[in-house]
């Protein structure tokens, strides 16, 4: 992994070098018509700036549709896409260190860069009672007072963020493109209307529900959604794991929270093998569905042009059928 890091690392000096360090910003940072290159990492940022640019701008996402944004390694063709970004939009978390390794190593004088964990109040990743590692880390935390906290990173996922990380990239892209400016805050202000219209769904399915308990038979990328909307969650691994085996204990305790609070739903996350909340729900009769959160997408999604609000409307209806 060193080895792979450094190579790359390696190439983008190289082809930094080979571009040269005197080109002047429009040169480097717009396409042939003249539109701003932007980059993102994964598909939400992406969206969002698809929803507030549209096609003012030459837009780029890193992560393949269909792909595992954890495991994700950049090619030599990304390092140039990003050093050839006027603008640059990552999460800013630990997944995403190869980011900041590669940013490090090039000139980033003719780019701006936006962390989406900048632009929100962020909280320390958690483990859960049941998860793998919770009797572990709940009697250790003395000692992870020591370590250098680990902040999930799937900040958009509650609407409300997104409404804060939408502001965040229009002021910023009014800034670098200032002809365009009125246009991206016209759509700007019509996209978080949207938002907005949905922040309020969630609050009226979660304000009418008869329980406040959600099961995951995966991982929990969902932190800042629960914190937004006062629910309370299980599930085997937290968002930011690479595991996808988990302990017979931590199956069978989701297995009987379900039973326990006849909870109707078990749910699985976009892309995921489905097979623990397969079992979950084979042993419990718990409906299985899906909770998307707009890591990434299909490909056959992603050609359909499906968008943040559309996957987050399936999610309100999905929630109710958990919480009612």
């Amino acid at each position: 992994m060193k080895k792979k890091i450094f190579i790359i690392m390696a190439a983008a000096v190289i082809l930094f070098t080979v571009a040269g360090c005197s080109e002047k910003k429009d040169a480097v940072t717009r396409d042939a018509d003249g539109r701003l290159n932007i980059t993102t990492t994964i598909f939400a940022p992406y969206d969002f700036v698809r929803q507030i640019a549209g096609d003012r701008v030459n837009l780029t996402m890193l992560l393949p549709p269909g792909a595992e944004s954890h495991s994700f390694e950049p090619s030599p063709r990304d390092i140039i896409t990003i050093q050839n970004s006027g603008l640059f939009i990552y999460i800013g978390g630990e997944s995403e260190g190869w980011a900041q390794r590669i940013l490090q190593s090039m000139n980033t004088d003719n780019m701006e860069i936006l962390s989406l964990m900048d632009i929100v109040e962020v909280f320390k990743e958690e483990i859960v009672e049941g998860m793998d590692g919770y009797h572990h880390d709940h009697h250790n935390d003395d000692d992870d007072e020591h370590e250098e906290a680990e902040y999930d990173e799937h900040v958009w996922t509650s609407p409300k963020n997104a409404i804060l990380i939408v502001r965040g990239i229009t002021e910023l892209l009014c800034e670098v493109d200032s002809a365009n400016a009125d246009f991206y805050r016209q759509n700007s202000a019509a996209y978080i209307n949207e938002l907005q219209e949905l922040d309020a769904a969630f609050e009226e399915v979660v304000a009418g529900a008869r329980r406040r308990t959600i099961v995951f038979g995966d991982r929990y990328p969902f932190r800042y959604f629960s914190e937004a909307y006062g629910l309370e969650y299980f599930a085997a691994f937290p968002g930011c794991s690479t595991e996808t085996e988990p302990s017979a204990a931590t199956v069978a305790f989701l297995i009987n929270k379900i039973r326990a609070e006849r909870i109707p739903v078990v749910f699985h996350i976009e892309l995921s093998n489905e097979r623990m909340a397969d079992t979950i729900s084979s042993e419990t009769g718990a409906k299985k569905l899906l909770l998307h959160a707009c890591h990434n997408i299909t490909r056959r999604d992603f050609e359909a042009g499906l968008t943040y609000l559309d996957f987050m409307r399936g999610n309100v209806e999905n929630l109710r059928e958990a919480l009612h």
